[in-house]
């Protein structure tokens, strides 16, 4: 059995680490290398960078940025944000990221997803997901193939440049995304819960059991961790293979190690140095 993940994540606003609640009213959390260097230490077994206003922005991400939290770590590293391009990626991974994570451009132009995927390999190539319930009719978004499309049935809409609030509308049925997406040659989904995201009351776990009974891959889940029961109904009710938090570590609520233990303590198989 493969061992579950803890990933710690980065949002990067303006040079500097960032949380906020349901993607808005963000609040300065520290530096991005020094915080990469502490989860290193601290035993988690990735780390997720986001330059969450670069798509918003319809800027390129910080290339000098992600090469100095790369130089400064030893654990894989996921960077995501303003890749709108083949070229995007390979600067990339030529910067130190082992993966790289696709949104807008990907739900954009879904080519992308497999041009990148022939030319790096699926295990390179991260559909970032941001999914947020439906409540009423979606306003009016892309010109989607209708494989995708929202209809009376569907319960979560894939959201795009969602840097600044609630991000555009989409019309694209987030299950049916993933599915696609699959196809096209993305080897890993992190599934961001806007409705969850800041609240640490727990991830959406509708969502995530859907998307990781729908798809092949492994799935991240992403929003809402408050406690280790969080994570643990993740794993379990949610059927992810890892999860990603942010508040819970960066506010020093819970350590990496304190997390592993407990979940170890539960049954769950993680890599753990106290066992």
């Amino acid at each position: 059995m493969l061992s579950k993940r803890i990933i710690p994540c980065l949002d990067v606003k303006e040079g500097r680490v960032v949380k906020g609640i349901k993607f808005k009213d963000h609040r300065d959390v520290g530096d991005p290398v020094e915080l990469a260097k502490y989860y290193d230490l601290e035993g988690a077994d990735e780390l997720v960078f986001y330059d969450i206003t670069a798509s918003s922005d319809n800027r390129n991400i910080m290339y000098e940025l992600v090469s100095q939290v790369a130089e400064a770590i030893y654990i894989p590293f996921t960077v995501g944000g303003g890749i709108r391009s083949v070229e995007d990626i390979r600067l990339m991974l030529n910067a130190g990221a082992d993966k790289v994570s696709i949104n807008t451009a990907a739900v954009e132009n879904p080519q992308l997803i497999k041009d990148a995927a022939k030319l790096f390999g699926t295990q390179c190539i991260v559909l970032g997901m941001d999914a947020k319930a439906i409540s009423e009719t979606p306003d009016d978004g892309l010109n989607v193939r209708d494989a995708i499309s929202i209809n009376p049935s569907s319960q979560w809409e894939v959201r795009i440049r969602t840097g600044s609030g609630d991000g555009n509308s989409t019309n694209i049925d987030a299950v049916k995304w993933a599915g696609y997406a699959v196809e096209l040659g993305v080897g890993e989904i992190v599934l961001n819960s806007m409705d969850m995201d800041g609240t640490r009351q727990g991830y959406d776990l509708d969502l995530n059991k859907a998307i990781s009974e729908g798809v092949s891959v492994p799935v991240v889940a992403s929003g809402g961790a408050g406690g280790n029961e969080h994570f643990l109904e993740a794993f379990g009710a949610g059927k992810v293979d890892a999860v990603l938090a942010a508040s819970i570590f960066h506010y020093g609520d819970n350590k990496i190690q304190e997390t592993k233990k407990y979940l170890f303590d539960n049954g769950i198989s993680v890599r753990y140095e106290g066992k």
